[in-house]
């Protein structure tokens, strides 16, 4: 995957095991992301909360879709979904 794909964006934490899987799967996919640290930036939570109506990390969102946590991603991802998901249009 190339910088061609939709925009990710995943809300984490620095301690957080699911979140470093999910980061984990996006290198080894090539896929470009944008972090945002709840645990450095705790104002940014409020943010992760409404967009996403969750509580726990990693949350994550594929242009405007919110993929949910790493397990969901990781589902796609076995499914063959998370391709097609992050291409552009």
């Amino acid at each position: 995957m190339t910088q061609s794909h939709k925009e990710v964006v995943i809300y984490s934490t620095g301690v957080c095991p699911y979140c470093v899987m999910a980061r984990q799967l996006l290198q080894k996919k090539g896929v470009r992301y944008t972090e945002v640290r709840v645990d450095q930036e705790p104002v940014r939570r409020a943010e992760m909360e409404q967009r996403s109506r969750r509580r726990s990390v990693p949350q994550i969102f594929i242009g405007e879709t919110h993929v949910g946590g790493f397990e969901e991603m990781a589902r796609m991802e076995h499914r063959g979904e998370l391709d097609v998901l992050l291409k552009c249009a």
